[in-house]
């Protein structure tokens, strides 16, 4: 869902219409890894101009990922979409669940980032440890800002 429960989003279907698609799994709306490190090493770099979609996806109603995406993106100029996947279902498709009932009350996303283009997956670098930031950042998945991108990582490393 995107900004309102009625707005649902098919990813299958836009990577149908999209050559390039960026997607970005966090385990939480609003958490310290999510809000300072991860989503922010994508929002300014120069590489997401290449992406006709870029999107973060989180196990959070639709409600939290819209207003953490206008804390992100106060003006909504950058063009990310924040996708609210409140039951699970996308990231249980995906198989990259986890039990994150300690920490956030029940299944979360892994961290992760997908490029998809012309409706195949061409990379996925999902974090070992679930929640880490070893293999996820844009740097990782993109490249430096000024160099090439990296190679996927594979999701079951």
């Amino acid at each position: 869902m995107e900004k309102t429960p009625g707005n649902r989003v098919n990813l299958a279907e836009e990577a149908k219409t999209k050559n390039k698609i960026l997607l970005i799994g966090v385990p939480a709306a609003f958490s310290g890894s999510c809000s300072a490190t991860h989503v922010p090493s994508y929002l300014h770099h120069p590489k997401l101009k290449e992406f006709d979609m870029v999107a973060v996806v989180a196990v959070n109603d639709v409600f939290v990922m819209k207003a953490w995406g206008e804390t992100l993106d106060p003006a909504g100029t950058l063009g990310i979409r924040f996708l609210a996947d409140p039951t699970a279902a996308f990231t249980k498709a995906l198989d990259l669940t986890f039990d994150g009932s300690a920490l956030f009350g029940g299944d979360r996303s892994k961290r992760y980032a997908i490029i998809v283009e012309n409706g195949k997956v061409k990379s996925v670098h999902v974090e070992p440890d679930n929640t880490g930031t070893n293999v996820s950042m844009a740097d990782k998945v993109l490249g430096p800002a000024g160099g090439s991108a990296a190679q996927g990582v594979d999701r079951n490393a």
